[in-house]
């Protein structure tokens, strides 16, 4: 029945600070940016494989709040790097928000390093970098 990854929804309240750090920063590629009829910003980013579509609300957002371990949710998002450890050096040397610097994976039979960083409205967003890469 499903077909593969489509997207994940997210809200921002700065639509320019979240490009740049998901274009800019991370690489993704901008695919659609439009402002829909009741002023909300709309875009839609390539990540590879999947999209992130951010919505910007014409009155702004409250900055985002961590999952308490006991809480259903969402607890991040995960983008698959090459090296864990020069993607993290080059966030850090633009000054992103670091959550937890980059280490061994807890699960290693899937990931070999992870890191965590925080965008721009503090949603925590991991490098992961897969012990065996697949074949794309």
């Amino acid at each position: 029945m499903i077909k593969g990854f489509e997207h994940v929804g997210m809200v921002t309240g700065d639509m320019d600070k979240s490009l740049a750090f998901y274009c800019d920063l991370l690489g993704l590629s901008l695919h659609l940016r439009k402002t829909m009829a009741n002023g909300t910003e709309v875009a839609f980013l390539d990540a590879g494989g999947g999209m992130l579509e951010i919505f910007a609300p014409p009155g702004g957002s409250a900055r985002a709040g961590d999952l308490p371990a006991s809480t259903s949710g969402v607890l991040h998002i995960t983008f698959r790097v090459d090296s864990v450890d020069e993607s993290f050096a080059t966030l850090e040397a633009a000054g992103v928000e670091i959550k937890e610097r980059p280490r061994a994976a807890v699960n290693s039979e899937v990931l070999d390093r992870v890191a965590f960083v925080r965008d721009p409205d503090g949603i925590i967003v991991e490098l992961a970098e897969r012990r065996h890469a697949p074949k794309d």
